[in-house]
């Protein structure tokens, strides 16, 4: 090693062996010399517990979900913890799961539908003795299916069955447990039929129809307890349109007195009576007018 030179190639400091006479005090070099290194040593811890202390206030910080956001990241940025500078935490949202929720066949309207056609009636009476169950008649009461009808729409003409207008949505209810037949897409003007059988009751096994300006229908199979939709009112359509139907995929007058336009038939003039019986108030047969099966 060269001399005046440390193992670092610096010149090296000489201090006195001995202590300075009285009067004298060490170079002022090396007195820097010796305060610095302990400065230094001092600050340096001290950085390194503020460092230490720091990040562990923004571990803890962000497991809680309170973290600060750096004013200067704001606007869509990525926030960041304004004592560090570290990213802050993103809170994650995690929805649950929705259950099932029951299906139906036409959640818009089908009303005037040109896509519609009309199923062939030996289809149609091949699906409904598919749906049919043997029932016996019991005591079972009924409950009026239109009471939308009886408090806010319209009783209309006797045809197939009883025609009538209600609100918007409002629905078709099924007078005892029933279950869904058939559902005929097009059965008049591209609006839909659904049959289904009364399961309880003195005209269990019976067969009825709801047909026309209706949506949300129920699938064939689905089985409904008294009081449960059918179908609901939509929102344009040659109104509804409510009957007795045979197991056959015809209408009971069809089946029985045939039907022409504005008839005044055995089966609706029957329903008509079954509703009143229920407290619909659905008045007396009214002619049918022109212009409406």
């Amino acid at each position: 090693m060269a001399d005046g030179l440390d193992r670092f190639g610096r010149g090296r400091r000489e201090l006195p062996a001995s202590p300075p006479p009285a009067g004298r005090t060490l170079p002022l070099a090396s007195d820097r010399y010796v305060v610095d290194i302990a400065r230094v040593r001092k600050l340096t811890s001290g950085r390194l517990r503020i460092s230490c202390a720091v990040i562990a206030l923004a571990v803890v910080a962000g497991g809680c979900g309170t973290s600060r956001v750096d004013p200067g990241h704001a606007g869509g940025s990525t926030p960041t913890v304004a004592a560090t500078g570290l990213p802050a935490p993103k809170p994650q949202v995690v929805e649950p799961a929705a259950g099932e929720q029951p299906a139906t066949i036409s959640p818009q309207d089908p009303v005037g539908d040109p896509n519609a056609h009309a199923t062939p009636l030996s289809e149609v009476r091949k699906e409904i003795h598919l749906e049919l169950v043997a029932v016996t008649p019991n005591n079972a009461g009924y409950i009026n299916p239109l009471p939308d009808v009886t408090c806010c729409g319209r009783w209309e003409r006797t045809d197939q069955g009883v025609d009538a207008t209600m609100p918007v949505g409002a629905p078709i209810l099924a007078p005892s447990a029933v279950k869904i037949l058939d559902v005929e897409p097009d059965w008049y003007a591209g609006q839909p039929l659904v049959y289904f059988e009364l399961l309880q009751g003195s005209y269990a096994g019976d067969v009825q129809y709801v047909a026309e300006q209706i949506t949300d229908l129920q699938r064939p199979g689905t089985i409904i307890p008294q009081g449960g939709v059918i179908a609901r009112f939509a929102k344009s359509g040659t109104g509804i349109e409510y009957g007795w139907s045979t197991p056959n995929g015809i209408t009971l007058a069809m089946a029985t007195s045939g039907y022409e336009e504005g008839q005044i038939t055995p089966a609706g003039v029957s329903i008509r009576k079954w509703l009143n019986s229920l407290g619909a108030g659905a008045g007396p047969a009214v002619p049918a007018a022109s212009g409406k099966r």
